[in-house]
């Protein structure tokens, strides 16, 4: 099968952060399954001059590559609805769109880019669930996996070199976490963006992994607006298939259906407190024996379940049983539509003084980076609220105004 991978070469297009999750994880499992991968980058923001340009490049993929699959990984409003809309229509590509983070993304993004793509894929049993209840059919529950590649049988917890470990950036309430076990004097060594080892690559991390005798996740979320309100969503995260998958053991926040992937308690354990994350730490530090029990239980369970080459064999079945129903695109024709949606997504001076009045404020109170990201935030918050799905096509105001910033 032939599949035009589309996404971020780099974690949230930034060579310095190294290589984005999908691109080490998915793309490498697409090629062993033994189907022909074809990148499309659609984070790096240096590479193209604004989101028409991005438009137009996929869709010259698209007539050039003649792919029997579009995997995307959407994270806004990069590719448009029109654009996806005439793939569907003038191609016999199929669309599918590989959702994170549904837990909170549903009511902002979700919900409007699904209808846009033949197969929408979400790790969320509650978006899967609402989108059931929205008349959208097209969702396919899925889960996050560990790479194949990267499995590793468990190191008995008496020769592991570090005790407690935590990988992933230091964003939310993470660093509260951390602080709260060190007060309690355990020390957690922590590496990825924002903490002081910085980040490590794929290799480091499972070698990191491996050889600790408790690794830690966290399943919160960022901070978010649910009406007036902030809140933080409880998800399932790659890292707690990774952990077992490497050969760790894993002691993580509960999450919305976890049970369903692991046996509690014998393959992994949960922490909901403070209280109880530091006595389970004290307990499996102290107990070594079952420690490595509830590994090996975790690993066997990601090998025989929860590998990525098993989990996108699954999606891609349900994908390709998808009729053909549409005339391809001859190779090379650039359908007239994409020069008009182009056009249309060029800001005019009443846009362009739109951002100069949302930026000026902004950069005064947060500085020349951070005021123009806020700015951009804002405007999207008011977009999807109030415009809906018009926020992801060539004429929404976020993407028209803030390219490099979103």
């Amino acid at each position: 099968m032939k599949i035009l991978f589309v996404a971020g070469r780099h974690a949230y297009g930034d060579p310095a952060r190294g290589d984005g999750y999908e691109y080490a994880n998915m793309l490498p499992a697409l090629r062993a399954l033994g189907h022909d991968v074809v990148h499309f980058e659609s984070f790096d923001r240096s590479a193209y001059t604004d989101f028409g340009d991005m438009n137009r490049a996929f869709l010259s993929a698209i007539a050039r590559e003649r792919p029997d699959v579009a995997f995307c990984v959407l994270m806004g409003y990069e590719l448009w609805t029109e654009t996806l809309d005439q793939v569907a229509r003038e191609t016999r590509t199929r669309l599918f769109n590989w959702g994170t983070d549904d837990s909170w993304k549903y009511e902002q993004f979700s919900r409007f880019i699904a209808p846009h793509v033949h197969r929408y894929g979400t790790t969320s049993v509650v978006a899967h669930l609402r989108s059931a209840t929205d008349g959208q059919r097209n969702w396919l529950l899925t889960q996050w996996a560990a790479s194949d590649a990267l499995l590793a049988p468990p190191r008995p917890a008496r020769s592991c070199s570090h005790r407690v470990t935590f990988i992933g950036a230091a964003y939310g309430n993470r660093r509260t976490w951390i602080r709260s076990l060190g007060r309690q004097g355990i020390e957690v060594e922590c590496f990825g963006h924002g903490w002081p080892n910085g980040p490590v690559t794929v290799e480091e991390m499972n070698r990191i992994i491996n050889d600790s005798v408790v690794t830690l996740n966290f399943g919160d979320s960022g901070l978010h607006v649910r009406g007036l309100r902030p809140w933080r969503s409880r998800q399932i995260k790659a890292r707690v298939f990774e952990v077992p998958g490497a050969g760790g053991f894993l002691l993580t926040q509960p999450a919305d259906d976890l049970e369903r992937h692991f046996r509690i308690g014998e393959e992994l354990v949960t922490f909901d407190s403070e209280h109880e994350l530091t006595d389970a730490i004290t307990r499996y530090l102290g107990d070594p024996d079952a420690r490595d029990a509830i590994a090996v239980a975790g690993h066997e369970r990601v090998r025989r379940d929860h590998t990525w080459s098993r989990r996108l064999a699954d999606l891609l079945a349900a994908v390709a049983a998808i009729e053909e129903s549409t005339p391809a695109m001859p190779p090379g024709v650039m359908p007239p539509a994409a020069d008009q949606l182009q056009a249309a997504h060029v800001p005019g001076p009443a846009l362009r003084a739109v951002r100069a009045a949302m930026c000026g404020p902004m950069a005064m109170l947060l500085g020349t980076r951070r005021g123009p990201r806020a700015a951009r935030r804002l405007l999207f918050e008011l977009s999807w609220r109030v415009a809906g799905a018009f926020t992801y096509g060539a004429r929404g105001w976020p993407g028209r105004l803030f390219y490099r910033e979103s």
